[in-house]
């Protein structure tokens, strides 16, 4: 009798136990924790420039990279109290922290 090549496998989805699939289905549509406050951060920060409350983000994140040498932007956090933007970056291995007023784009502190 010759051997077929592959044999069929027949997969039982019943098999799984039922806490598995629960914890499956959970993690499927279990929204992340972080995305709805940096959702509401991103609302906030366009409110206040259409406002005219901060200058674009685009305007200010280009005057702090100039002040950087070099360093690589990571990411940002805006404080709509404030009007106030915090920048991140990275340079030699060494996280960097760049405070920004939203009204002008100046850097109003820095921390390592």
């Amino acid at each position: 009798m010759p051997f077929a090549y592959a044999m069929p496998m027949n997969m039982k989805w019943n098999s799984l136990p039922t806490a598995l699939c629960a914890i499956i289905a959970l993690a499927v549509t279990m929204p992340t924790a972080d995305a709805g406050g940096r959702r509401d951060e991103q609302d906030a920060a366009r409110r206040a420039m259409l406002d005219g409350q901060v200058m674009p983000f685009s305007m200010i994140k280009r005057r702090v990279d100039a002040a950087m040498g070099g360093a690589s932007y990571v990411g940002s956090e805006f404080n709509p109290s404030a009007n106030r933007y915090r920048l991140k970056y990275v340079k030699d291995g060494k996280v960097m922290w760049v405070d920004a007023d939203g009204r002008t784009g100046d850097i109003i502190g820095m921390a390592r």
